[in-house]
């Protein structure tokens, strides 16, 4: 089983690892990390890179593709060479995965029209206007359309994953083996939850808020 996971300049480093992490644990997976063109790709901070070894166009028929989000996805949504490569690798692929805003990428490669899914809370508005049906979930499935929500979610994402390809035990193997047994600090981590001010904060700074659309 090939999982290809895409890359491009300032996509958020735990939206890629998360998945990578636990999808890796299936028995006999292939994760390879893929881009436009092979060679470093740096996060959104600009001081962690990952490698992408295979080019979109040598991996054409992944069974597994993951998109991550990020700052950079927004300078995506026209690439017509990731976009190809999304509809090119949908077509035969068992699975079509997003990570917080690699939903809008997947929806504008029109994988998504008329399909639920879930992006970053910033992001929710986005995917309607692509013609999505946005979910508040943490992980939504429609079909083989998998999306998660933010950055963090992918983790939960990628366990779903693997107890639908390799079922329930070795899911749990998975997430007992990272010790994946979150205890926040905060009760801080969605906008239903957070301090009022945070969210409106965020809202305001957002590419996605209505004050930087207007």
């Amino acid at each position: 089983m090939q999982i290809a996971i895409a890359l491009y300049e300032r996509f958020t480093a735990l939206d890629a690892i998360g998945p990578y992490q636990t999808l890796g644990g299936i028995e006999g997976a292939e994760v390879v990390f893929v881009a436009e063109r092979t060679g470093p790709v740096r996060d959104d901070s600009g001081r962690l890179a990952l490698v992408a070894d295979k080019s979109f166009a040598d991996v054409p028929r992944p069974d597994v593709l993951v998109v991550p989000g990020g700052p950079g996805q927004s300078d995506q949504m026209e690439n017509e060479a990731l976009l190809d490569w999304l509809r090119t690798a949908d077509a035969t692929s068992t699975w079509t995965t997003s990570v917080c805003t690699g939903s809008l990428a997947l929806a504008a490669a029109g994988l998504l029209t008329g399909r639920t899914a879930t992006s970053h809370w910033l992001a929710l508005g986005e995917l309607d206007k692509l013609g999505v049906r946005p979910s508040k979930e943490r992980v939504v499935f429609d079909g083989k359309y998998v999306t998660a929500a933010g950055v963090s979610s992918g983790i939960d994402m990628g366990l779903a994953l693997v107890g639908r390809i390799a079922g329930d035990e070795r899911a749990q193997a998975i997430q007992l083996i990272t010790e994946y047994d979150p205890r926040p600090p905060y009760d801080a981590g969605s906008p239903d939850k957070a301090p009022a001010h945070l969210v409106e904060m965020f809202r305001e700074q957002s590419r996605f808020g209505t004050a930087r659309r207007a």
